[in-house]
């Protein structure tokens, strides 16, 4: 045998390193020509509502509309200027302010070799429209699409924009006194875009540097966590060669949060599956003297747990696609292209680079062969020979209180505010944009320079602005793109095809409760005036994203459980298996959402949370979460052929215990990376995904899965039965005796 295997080795080596290296150029050449795109993958996402919107929401339609009033769509930034100490204003201070909106189009950009006014709507005048306290006023910078389309250098025009008049107005009026702010929908996105800027290069490294840290510490080796690094990086550049030209021409939708995400799903990705299969490999160098044989073995082993957990996530993103809101289907692509770049470098580009540097790999700590075998571990003294020991003992006591303290936290659950935020409970940091919005409810009806907007056969237009007027949400309503300044006649409003449009400044905020329900009551009441009668504007923009995210959960949710559960039924060749894991997992994310609820209204203080942060949450803690049931159950199975049900699942708990416990830490950890990103939205997915993989890593994976799969026995392979259940009870009393005997 000895003299067979030396023969083995000595043929195989040229052929199989061959193709090792030219599995290394293949992936090199995609890093070389994926990396430089993954630092310019931004300049193709697109991070306002509008965009998001699905295309049969009310509010969509009314865009639409609007659009052909003006030859050009616009976005507004707003300077809001306040008067010094918050007294009011002179007549010098409107002198100083109607020449500010005159020097305005004349504002040069910097790289861009452009002014303002190449980006201001034609005809516009910009000039001051004073309170009503004459306390503070608003001058309205209407600008093109273009100032958002535009990319330059990885930079729309709007950041540039909005940056270059913060500065005009603070070094224009630095003799006023006055204080200056600039908001409004342009200054938004200006804030967004700035930070999202940390996307392509901090966040990524943050996420890297994590991860080798971790790995240092699990490997005690240089080698192996740049290896592991290397394949995550591979994975990304593969992804972002199919997902750049995709988003670039709008086949997908890609967003600031679905980039973020995307990086982080593939790092920890990536990492996952590395320690799986760097888990077996070391394993198969205790038993076999060849590094091939131990690879070969080690990637077959791990290949089915693999691919079975990629394809649970790929087509649980995949069910994203079914998401109203575009930019939740654009995560979907997205994501699942970013899964199956990891995928494919974790079982190529790492196993050729563990074929070359063999046991060196593990340097200084290389595994020797000394046939130490899975069933060893059961019963020892360490924290999953423990474990293992406990579950066997007592399997029912443990998986009733594990249980039973899940459901407790999940009670808290329908506390979790996911009803929308608003602009203030955005960033995590002081904006400019917050600050004007702020400046402006202030001193003017809350909704100025946001209008709820009308679109009306015009014969019922003069109807329609007396009804908004009436209506107790709105403070004002005009008809035409633009509203009467103060002293001057009002601008003629001509119709567009048969159609008008009527807006209405609301008395609350557009991102606020009270303009949301303004527009759900005007939208029954204008019905009395015009069915035909549409009304949008950006309270109604955020009124149709709430109401899409809570259909995109009662459709997705099910659409995921349905797939996850006949994906583990192929895989394990069972119907109870499969369920016992699927409901462990629902139970888990219901847990992780009662205590995110708890932590974000008591200790974090966040209030709301955005509506689509219950899906995201249970997209990745489901489908990824259910990655580590799939390690254990598959090693299980595996040891149960053998050994029997309830031997097995002692062996498989306490083999892959420790990998799967690293992989967990890991991905709340990469997912944890996110916070450098000055967004609540992201903040709160990166808590919900690391608390709950955290949960799933050592309380549903370690204790309530195994432990119920050990109380229900062979049942629990229903309707297969194994080769190891028919061989008699003999293994299993040995395997639990030698728990017992060890653990008293």
């Amino acid at each position: 045998m000895t003299h067979h295997r030396g023969q083995h080795r000595a043929r195989l080596p040229r052929r199989v390193m061959f193709g090792a290296l030219v599995v290394l150029l293949c992936w090199l050449a995609v890093g070389a020509i994926g990396g430089p795109a993954t630092g310019r993958l931004s300049e193709v996402q697109k991070n306002d509502n509008a965009s998001f919107l699905p295309t049969d929401a009310e509010s969509t339609a009314v865009l639409e509309a609007v659009s052909r009033f003006s030859d050009e769509d616009e976005i507004p930034l707003f300077l809001v200027a306040e008067g010094r100490d918050g007294g009011e204003l002179d007549e010098r201070d409107g002198f100083a302010l109607l020449q500010l909106g005159r020097e305005l189009p004349s504002l040069p950009l910097p790289g861009l070799d452009r002014t303002l006014g190449d980006y201001i709507v034609d005809g516009a005048q910009i000039v001051p429209v004073p309170s009503e306290d004459r306390r503070a006023a608003l001058l309205i910078v209407p600008l093109t699409e273009a100032a958002v389309s535009d990319v330059v250098d990885g930079e729309a025009p709007i950041v540039s924009a909005t940056e270059e008049l913060r500065v005009k107005a603070r070094v224009s009026l630095s003799g006023t006194g006055l204080t200056t702010s600039v908001g409004g929908p342009g200054g938004l996105v200006a804030d967004f875009s700035a930070a999202f800027a940390g996307i392509d290069g901090v966040l990524l490294l943050v996420a890297l540097v994590v991860v080798l840290v971790i790995l240092l510490v699990v490997y005690r080796s240089p080698i192996l966590p740049i290896a592991v690094l290397l394949s995550a990086v591979f994975g990304l550049s593969l992804a972002v060669l199919v997902i750049r030209p995709l988003a670039e021409n709008g086949t997908i939708e890609l967003s600031g949060q679905s980039q973020g995400i995307m990086f982080i799903l593939v790092v920890g990705a990536a990492t996952d599956y590395a320690l799986l299969l760097v888990s077996r490999f070391r394993e198969e160098l205790h038993e076999h003297d060849s590094t091939w044989v131990a690879l070969r073995r080690a990637w077959r082993g791990s290949v089915e747990p693999i691919a079975a957990s990629a394809a649970t996530v790929i087509l649980g993103l995949l069910c994203l696609m079914l998401a109203s809101l575009r930019n939740t289907a654009g995560l979907g692509p997205v994501g699942a292209f970013g899964v199956a770049g990891a995928l494919l470098a974790s079982l190529t580009f790492l196993p050729a680079v563990l074929l070359l540097f063999g046991r060196k790999a593990f340097w200084p700590f290389a595994p020797r062969v000394d046939h130490h075998h899975a069933e060893d571990a059961v019963g020892t003294r360490s924290l999953w020979g423990r474990v293992s020991g406990l579950v066997g003992r007592h399997p029912r006591r443990t998986w009733v209180v594990t249980l039973a303290v899940l459901l407790a936290a999940a009670a808290f659950a329908p506390t979790f505010k996911a009803s929308g935020v608003t602009i203030k409970d955005t960033f995590l940091v002081a904006t400019d944009s917050v600050d004007a919005q702020e400046a402006i409810e202030r001193h003017f009806a809350a909704g100025a320079g946001s209008p709820v907007q009308v679109v009306v056969p015009e014969d019922r237009a003069e109807s329609v602005r007396s009804a908004l007027d009436a209506d107790p949400g709105v403070e004002s309503a005009y008809i035409g793109l633009t509203p009467p300044v103060p002293g001057q006649p009002a601008p003629e409003a001509a119709p567009v095809d048969g159609l008008q449009l009527v807006q209405g400044t609301s008395t609350g905020a557009a991102d606020s409760a009270e303009a949301e329900e303004t527009v759900r009551r005007l939208r029954t009441s204008l019905d009395a005036i015009s069915p035909d009668a549409l009304v949008g504007g950006q309270a109604a923009i955020n009124l149709d994203v709430l109401e899409a995210s809570g259909r995109d959960l009662r459709v997705i949710v099910p659409s995921i459980l349905v797939v996850i559960f006949l994906v583990l039924c192929l895989l394990l060749r069972s119907f109870v298996a499969p369920l016992l894991l699927v409901v462990a997992n629902v139970v888990s994310f219901a847990a992780t959402i009662g205590v995110s609820a708890l932590v974000f209204d008591h200790v974090l203080g966040f209030g709301r949370s955005d509506p689509a942060i219950p899906l995201y949450g249970f997209v990745f803690l489901v489908a990824l979460g259910i990655d580590y049931s799939i390690f254990l159950m598959t090693r299980v199975r595996e040891e149960s052929v053998h050994r029997g049900t309830r031997p097995g699942i002692l062996v498989g708990l306490a083999v892959t215990g420790g990998v799967i416990t690293s992989a967990g830490i890991v991905l709340a950890a990469t997912f944890s990376s996110l916070t450098v990103l000055p967004l609540v939205f992201l903040v709160q997915v990166a808590f919900i995904v690391a608390f709950g993989v955290i949960l799933d890593t050592f309380v549903v994976r370690s204790l309530l899965v195994p432990a119920l799969a050990h109380d229900l026995g062979p049942k629990v392979w229903w309707p297969a039965r194994l080769a190891g259940d028919r061989e008699g009870a003999d293994t299993t009393d040995r395997v639990e005796e030698t728990a017992d005997t060890v653990a008293h």
